[in-house]
């Protein structure tokens, strides 16, 4: 039997892995993970925890009996060059539905199949393919609750059980992971980054185990508190396919049946997700456009200010956003409030192009994702898909005091002006550029822009647009 080549990309699991099988079905499998230009273009923080998800697998891999081959290169140039050095007669490969990501799989499959090599494609990285997904009339889905009404109901397969993998007779070489040197970026703050982070299938599964026996049935609450680990904090894992959504599906339904109505509003979380690959099929202009006629005139700045660097080094003198920007560069993450007043703040108290935004998260963010990132900060800007008024703007001093009434939330981040600061606070100095020049004794600064001009001049600009 002839080998079949089972491209990875972010599926980096056994279970539930539609390409795994089917290339387990057809004959013996060479697995391998491709470094392209895709992965070489990807911020630091990201491409540092790739690297370790590649890692993880590889060793999963070689438990079943296989092993992950590692090549640099073109990805059509590098699957040409396995298929002329293994025999293989078919590729295989989990569906990605950035444009990027569709852009360069479709060349890849038109491509083999002119060489007269097979080349399929499986869905897995999503609950339902976007397309699927339609309108009364037709049409896909611009705002978000008559979508989550509509799938709410449907019918999820089961997740696939992982396959018996058959190694094929001789391996081809393979890269070195260390040698591609996926870490390099993150220099100082790689050591601080790795005691946060939570990589592979099987942490991945306990992690999703524990949060549903201890917390989804506070979620709905407890979801909005950043001082409170009340949520799933899956976003990393299903980043990189290291645990499918349908699996996530299943367990929050099952714990809805067992008397946990609040798993409901972690299913929707999921949706909220396939939301964001929804507008990016059928509007890909979303990762890197206005989303919404019209704005490309708005007045927001593009420079890189004294206050958008305050912004990213949280030292805004806001705390809530200083808090939440200093939690990403710790851990990889922030609170999902936190991601919300950062955004509102840099985009209207700040009056900042949402792209810069975009830009500095998907270089800090190890959960980041290009979909949801995208459509997060439109949300939050104004050119986005969100239903309510686009002038709505989020006062960070009122919902720090709504959602950390105890203060606990800026205490764990914020060393400056503590008599006794916390690990995670002092961690951010360590972290940090040593060229930012910043240290635990500093003084907390001043805001940078008062919360109440900053609204009113956000309102300001809202109310004088001219389209």
């Amino acid at each position: 039997m002839t080998p079949v080549i089972y491209w990875v990309r972010r599926d980096f699991r056994l279970s539930d892995n539609a390409a795994l099988v089917a290339a387990c079905e057809a004959g013996p499998v060479v697995p391998v993970f491709i470094c392209d230009d895709i992965v070489e273009a990807q911020g630091g923080a990201p491409k540092f925890r790739l690297g370790e998800g590649v890692r993880v697998f590889a060793e999963a891999l070689e438990a079943a009996g296989s092993r992950l081959i590692l090549r640099r290169g073109d990805a059509l140039a590098v699957l040409r060059d396995l298929v002329a050095e293994t025999g293989a007669t078919s590729v295989v490969w989990n569906r990605l539905y950035d444009p990027v990501s569709k852009a360069r799989d479709t060349a890849v499959k038109a491509a083999l199949k002119d060489d007269g090599i097979g080349a399929d494609s499986f869905a897995g990285h999503l609950l339902f393919e976007p397309w699927t997904v339609e309108t009364k009339t037709g049409g896909f889905y611009k705002v978000f609750t008559p979508m989550w009404k509509l799938v709410r109901g449907r019918d999820v397969a089961a997740p696939l059980s992982a396959p018996k993998i058959n190694a094929p007779g001789d391996w081809p070489a393979s890269d070195l992971l260390d040698d591609w040197g996926l870490g390099d970026a993150m220099r100082r703050g790689r050591d601080v980054l790795t005691a946060h982070i939570c990589v592979g299938e099987d942490a991945a599964r306990d992690r999703l185990g524990d949060f549903i026996k201890n917390r989804v049935q506070r979620y709905d609450t407890n979801r909005d508190l950043p001082s409170v680990d009340g949520t799933s904090r899956l976003s990393e894992n299903l980043t990189y396919g290291e645990i499918s959504p349908r699996t996530c599906w299943h367990a929050g339904w099952a714990a809805i049946h067992d008397g946990k109505p609040d798993a409901e509003t972690f299913c929707k979380e999921l949706v909220w997700r396939e939301f964001a690959y929804h507008l990016a099929h059928h509007t890909p202009r979303i990762i890197d456009q206005n989303w919404k006629e019209g704005w490309d005139d708005f007045p927001w700045n593009t420079e890189e200010t004294a206050e958008v660097t305050a912004w990213k080094q949280g030292r805004t003198g806001i705390p809530f956003v200083d808090a939440a920007m200093r939690e990403m560069y710790v851990t990889g993450t922030m609170h999902n409030r936190g991601r919300m007043i950062v955004a509102s703040y840099l985009t209207k108290h700040l009056m900042c192009h949402w792209k810069i935004g975009q830009a500095w998260f998907e270089d800090c963010l190890i959960d980041w994702d290009p979909a949801s990132n995208a459509m997060g900060w439109q949300w939050s800007a104004g050119s986005g898909p969100d239903a309510t008024p686009y002038f709505r703007v989020f006062n960070p001093v009122s919902q720090l005091e709504k959602f950390d009434r105890g203060g606990n939330y800026s205490r764990a981040w914020i060393a400056e002006g503590q008599g006794t600061p916390t690990d995670t606070s002092l961690a951010y100095f360590d972290a940090i550029p040593k060229s930012w020049g910043l240290s635990p004794q500093d003084k907390y600064p001043r805001p940078i822009v008062d919360p109440a001009q900053g609204r009113e001049r956000a309102l300001e600009a809202y109310k004088n647009r001219t389209f």
